[in-house]
């Protein structure tokens, strides 16, 4: 989410997500905010620090800086707390998996990744495995009637599988992972908890089938990045009953109104959507993309409705507040609107 201040956004969250809540990350507010500080400050008997500008890096002993990334998450559990007393139903948490911190985190004493040492990848995951079953612990005791699903952010595990983060000194790339290491170090966090779990990617190359068999509950994904080959993939995690959070919505938020003098440019491709080109986009457009998804793997319309989460692309921090307020309740709408349009379909 944009913005410094936890409490306005997790009010923002209460408000517009009433039934499906989470506890909102503002990276604003810099270094210990950002998505690799945040999840290394769960990280157990494995200390961090700053690198400067380039980021994170395993440190010696603890310190200030990851006294400060601990605050941070600290004074978000406590405004979420606050906005939520006494909610009873789904929250969602998230943080980065084990491959993108892996491939976010320098060794110590040196600027390659932690991701260049197979046997730091493993220390590291098991680290983070111990910090996540703390983390959601600490969380059900601040909502105790609520039921908690975990979301590992994996950015970064496609290039991490096809040998494309690079090295400091950016001439070369950080060998590839193989598919079962890959999926044997997910396993590992992802069984750290008995909670529902959830892996986000928005990238290319959505690696479902390795997210599926490390055994995630559901996958998370940007349906405009799949390709020709992704769809067969994605068929068969809705096949098996994954949980499917789409990304149907782009990250800018709600589109606006097309300017008088743009729309005749632009009319052919809203035809194309169904939409007619003279009015502005409406919440059932975003709801038609997951149908579309779903009748172009003709799958079964009746299990849309119940296995899918509409949500934005990817994250909300690049958007203004009122454009982030305004994708969430955009969602909230679209997926009220989605079952109807399924029934309709079948």
């Amino acid at each position: 989410m944009p913005g410094e201040n936890p409490l306005e956004a997790a009010r923002v969250v209460a408000g517009e997500l009433p039934d499906f809540p989470y506890l909102a990350e503002l990276p604003g507010r810099g270094p210990g905010a950002d998505i690799t500080g945040r999840a290394a400050a769960l990280l157990v008997d494995m200390p961090v620090e700053l690198a400067g500008p380039r980021g994170w890096r395993i440190a010696e002993r603890p310190g200030v800086d990851l006294r400060r990334a601990r605050s941070l998450l600290s004074s978000d559990l406590d405004a979420m707390e606050e906005a939520l007393d006494g909610y009873s139903g789904l929250v969602k948490v998230q943080l980065a998996g084990p491959w993108t911190l892996a491939a976010t985190i320098e060794q110590p004493h040196s600027l390659k990744p932690a991701l260049a040492d197979p046997g730091l990848v493993a220390d590291l995951a098991a680290s983070l495995a111990e910090g996540v079953a703390v983390h959601v612990a600490e969380v059900g005791k601040r909502l105790p009637k609520a039921t908690v699903l975990v979301q590992f952010d994996e950015p970064a595990l496609p290039a991490v599988l096809h040998g494309a983060v690079p090295t400091p000194s950016g001439l070369s790339r950080v060998r590839e992972v193989e598919d079962e290491v890959a999926r044997e170090r997910l396993h590992q966090v992802l069984a750290a908890t008995p909670n529902y779990t959830v892996v986000h990617c928005c990238g290319h190359d959505f690696p479902f089938g390795i997210i599926m068999s490390a055994g995630a509950d559901a996958v998370s994904f940007d349906p405009t990045q799949l390709r020709r080959g992704d769809f067969d993939a994605f068929a068969e995690a809705a096949e098996a009953g994954a949980g499917l959070l789409i990304g149907a919505l782009p990250t800018t938020g709600p589109p606006e109104t097309v300017p008088a003098g743009e729309q005749g440019g632009r009319e052919q491709g809203a035809r194309r959507s169904g939409r007619d080109p003279r009015t502005r986009p409406t919440p059932s457009d975003t709801a038609r993309v997951v149908r579309d998804l779903w009748h172009k793997m003709d799958l079964p319309p009746a299990d849309c409705a119940p296995q899918v989460v509409i949500t934005p692309a990817c994250g909300l921090a690049g958007a203004s507040p009122k454009q982030a307020r305004d994708a969430l309740r955009w969602c909230r709408e679209a997926a009220a609107i989605l079952p109807e349009m399924m029934e309709e379909q079948g």
